[in-house]
């Protein structure tokens, strides 16, 4: 990547760092806190995290993934947490970059719908580099996989092989979101443990 690029990368973070759209008075249910968008991007980096969008305790420190889900996706990906947030090696690029608030039974709501709208197609646009990404849950996967997404989570990230052997640069593979709450699906599923995560770690280190 060439200067000018990295330098309109480094911009086009700072403008996302700025941005108030979800909070504007003329928007159906406005955000009600402050916005804190949290995402890093990379003009070097072969690989993307793409998740959901910040939760709790992202949104209070700043930082992706800083939470008991980020514990368990380094371990999935088998590196360590100064490997996680080297920006040389990780792209963390969530459909919304703000914790879009909880829900009535404590859970998060889903990324905000603007952001993806205003923001996610130039940030992807402008790490051309990448050479996987990691489409964690059924928004980011719904956004990246667009037509080829299965009917649901499970069958989407059960076809995982398909899309590592069919799509063109970058290669997309699905995972289900880290997070306490998918336990009974990771117990449901041993599949997942015993024959994608072996084949995750061996294609992050292939790239580091």
């Amino acid at each position: 990547m060439k200067v000018g690029e990295k330098i309109a990368l480094k911009r086009l973070q700072e403008e996302i760092s700025g941005c108030r759209i979800c909070c504007q008075k003329d928007i159906i249910k406005p955000l009600p806190h402050e916005p804190r968008p949290v995402l890093i991007t990379s003009a070097a980096a072969k690989i993307s995290i793409c998740g959901q969008a910040p939760g709790t305790c992202v949104h209070a420190s700043g930082i992706p993934f800083s939470d008991p889900s980020g514990v368990r996706l380094r371990e999935w990906m088998g590196i360590s947490e100064v490997e996680f947030y080297n920006r040389d090696k990780f792209a963390i690029v969530p459909m919304g970059f703000c914790f879009p608030g909880l829900d009535t039974k404590g859970g998060d709501l889903p990324p905000r719908r603007e952001c993806a709208a205003a923001w996610r197609q130039s940030v992807m646009d402008a790490m051309p580099q990448l050479q996987l990404i990691l489409a964690i849950g059924i928004h980011a996967q719904a956004w990246h996989l667009g037509k080829t997404r299965k009917k649901n989570l499970t069958q989407t990230v059960a076809a995982w092989r398909e899309y590592v052997e069919n799509s063109e640069k970058p290669i997309m593979l699905p995972l289900p979101h880290p997070s306490w709450r998918n336990n009974a699906w990771l117990k449901k599923n041993p599949w997942f443990d015993k024959e994608l995560l072996p084949q995750l770690k061996n294609m992050i280190q292939s790239l580091l």
